[in-house]
């Protein structure tokens, strides 16, 4: 996953996303970044001038929150390998915070070519070193700090103890891709309760298999949609990500987004080697316009309707989607008629429509019509 701002280097995230790779625009500052803890396997970092060692290193212990025991930080940047008094000071301020956090030093090395220096570090896989230290410095976080709150929380100076039972996530190296994309976790355990009411392993097959023949009987071939034209997709409301587990086959990438109202299944959704985030969409996604290719949204209107403002998420699909984009929309009878007749009025293509009992299908295609002024004015004095 890509995480950049726009700064200087302006739209690294958009470079990003046209090349095909998941990213977020996002600034590590004062709240924690939105992932769960322990689901990446390495951090990299490159041209590197993040001041990772200030206020007690809390930007720096946000990756160690974010790697798997046993993830390695790989760090390209200037205090590495340059010799000025202000670069040294950092280095020498790094080691000290680095070896506080029990990370091992794999390497220190420098590029042939241009003399730019990597350095990469591995974060432990138990919390034996921990309680050897010759100070509590930084100290390990209260075991009331859940390390997978990430909406909206705070940065914290301090670490989060290892998992030390076999069970818990973790605590094992995921499987290799793609066996962990339809195995069940590990740490989902039968006397869990899974989102849909099943043991949670069973919740989580019946998941992977509804979603493998909807995408198989209706989607690939029922809607008009040439998938060759889709690079990359983003289900709006995603559970344990079956619906970009079955899109696997296609040569595209699938963006996740966890509601930060709905179950918590991130973690299930990064340990089958998916991406994704949380998101609250009573708010704009972290992209920019005409970003993705295709939106898919699973009951997601019908909630957000009691929730907040329903058009303005409308506005927000047909921002972030590309000229000639679809949206796939599964919700109740009711929300897929008013969600047409907006579509309609925005000069989208409607695809496909279809009901069975109370619930509905639609299919939209955005088009390159935009309101000239006089029908701009009329809209806003309508509003």
């Amino acid at each position: 996953m890509s995480v950049a701002p726009k700064d200087e280097h302006e739209a690294q995230v958009q470079f990003a996303l046209e090349r095909g790779i998941p990213a977020i625009s996002a600034v590590m500052g004062t709240k924690r970044l939105p992932y769960p803890a322990r689901v990446f396997d390495v951090v990299h970092c490159a041209r590197c001038r993040v001041p990772w060692h200030i206020e007690g290193g809390k930007l720096l212990l946000e990756l160690n929150r974010l790697l798997r025991p046993g993830g390695y930080f790989v760090w390209s940047a200037t205090p590495v390998y340059q010799k000025l008094t202000e670069d040294v000071e950092i280095w020498e301020a790094m080691k000290q915070l680095t070896k506080g956090m029990c990370w091992e030093v794999v390497s220190i090395t420098k590029d042939r070519v241009n003399g730019v220096g990597i350095a990469i570090y591995q974060k432990p896989m138990t919390n034996e070193c921990y309680g050897q230290r010759s100070e509590d410095k930084p100290p390990l976080c209260h075991e009331s700090d859940d390390p997978n709150a990430a909406w909206s929380v705070p940065l914290q100076a301090c670490m989060h103890k290892l998992p030390t039972d076999a069970t818990e996530r973790g605590s094992q190296w995921p499987e290799q891709w793609s066996e962990r994309l339809t195995k069940t976790p590990y740490w989902l355990l039968g006397s869990q309760i899974g989102v849909y009411g099943k043991p949670a392993p069973e919740d989580f097959t019946a998941d992977h298999e509804h979603w493998k023949r909807v995408v198989n009987k209706s989607y690939l071939g029922g809607l008009g949609i040439n998938w060759s034209t889709v690079r990359n997709v983003m289900d709006m409301k995603a559970i344990y990500g079956g619906f970009a587990a079955a899109l696997k086959e296609l040569n595209v990438w699938v963006m996740n987004v966890v509601p930060i109202d709905s179950p918590d299944t991130l973690p299930i959704i990064f340990e089958r080697g998916l991406f994704g985030t949380y998101h609250d969409w009573c708010e704009s996604f972290s992209t920019y316009p005409r970003s993705y290719d295709l939106l898919h949204a699973d009951h997601l209107f019908s909630k957000i309707k009691r929730k907040c403002n329903f058009k303005a998420l409308v506005a927000e699909t047909d921002r972030i989607l590309r000229p000639e984009g679809k949206l796939i929309v599964r919700d109740h009878v009711d929300i897929i008629s008013e969600l047409e007749s907006l579509f309609r009025a925005m000069q989208w293509e409607i695809r496909l429509t279809y009901s069975n009992d109370n619930e509905g299908l639609l299919c939209v295609q955005k088009t390159m019509w935009r309101p000239n002024e006089m029908e701009t004015i009329t809209y806003a004095i309508a509003a």
